[in-house]
């Protein structure tokens, strides 16, 4: 049992995050090891975020993304703040370079603890967020959840933030649907081959929008960066908001801007909970006081 490879137990808005530091050696976090972690209370997370040596030159680190269920995500905005936050604590800098699946993001430092994640440019054709086949508007998309003619929750905005996501905007508060029920029904919609992530909006001013959301692979969760993103542009999008919002989730409260380059901002915190080392292969671990594996 290898307890060899540094991490760190962190969050971004409650979003749970592991980061791993795997730089300077060839092997990976497996999907059994994510999924012995993510079953452990104490190192329970919703993405893991696994840094790698860079790959492309100019570039700080390559940043692979692991949900609970040991699935492969292409972008994780709360986990790439805490990215930032864990590379800071090592090098004092205040911008990085991160490659990951979704592409290169740039990544910044603010002064008061905040950090902003430029998150690229979103996608709304049917062949890039993907889906199964053609559809007629990705604004008004045709999945139902709930009883046959009385859904609970009908035609969402579709996009992709490096993940593809299906938003419901509702005129009703967010937490009168039960999300953990309709997500996981949606999350499978013959609609989405590589499953989607499911949001719940309600935009409460020009300006602002509050939202829970359902993540395929892991559930439930406090807060999601992308989520956000899409919420937020599609939002936009659909004339129902302006470009740049406060999107509140049940860990707080995100900024996001969608620039008139196509580029969407997020800003927010990140918090360090405390550090490790873990087995890449089996998801032991112990913590850094600690002298056994938990």
């Amino acid at each position: 049992m290898a307890l060899d490879v540094p991490f760190s137990r962190m969050n971004g808005l409650g979003n749970e995050i592991l980061v791993a530091d795997l730089r300077g050696r060839s092997d990976r976090i497996t999907p059994a090891a994510a999924v012995a972690l993510a079953g452990k209370a104490e190192t329970h997370f919703d993405q893991i975020m696994a840094i790698h040596d860079p790959r492309t030159t100019g570039t700080d680190a390559d940043i692979v993304i692991l949900n609970a269920d040991g699935s492969e995500a292409g972008a994780c905005g709360n986990g790439t703040r805490c990215v930032v936050l864990y590379l800071g604590r090592q090098t004092g800098a205040q911008e990085y370079l991160l490659q990951t699946r979704r592409g290169i993001l740039e990544a910044r430092a603010l002064p008061g603890g905040l950090i902003s994640v430029d998150m690229g440019v979103p996608l709304f054709d049917w062949q890039d967020i993907p889906l199964a086949h053609a559809i007629d508007d990705t604004n008004d998309a045709p999945v139902d959840s709930g009883p046959e003619g009385a859904p609970v929750l009908s035609r969402p905005a579709l996009a992709s933030m490096g993940n593809p996501h299906a938003v419901f905007f509702i005129d009703r508060g967010v937490q009168t649907v039960d999300l953990a029920r309709h997500g996981a029904e949606v999350e499978h919609h013959p609609l989405f081959p590589d499953r989607v992530n499911v949001s719940i909006a309600q935009v409460t001013g020009p300006t602002a929008l509050t939202m829970r959301t359902f993540e395929r692979g892991v559930g439930l969760t406090q807060a999601c960066g992308s989520a956000a993103c899409a919420a937020a542009v599609l939002a936009a999008r659909t004339g129902r908001a302006g470009r740049r919002l406060t999107v509140t989730v049940p860990g707080g409260d995100l900024i996001v801007e969608w620039r008139d380059d196509g580029h969407v901002m997020m800003t927010g915190p990140a918090e360090l909970e405390w550090d490790g080392f873990l087995d890449p292969v089996t998801g032991d671990h112990r913590r850094a006081a600690q002298e056994s594996a938990a």
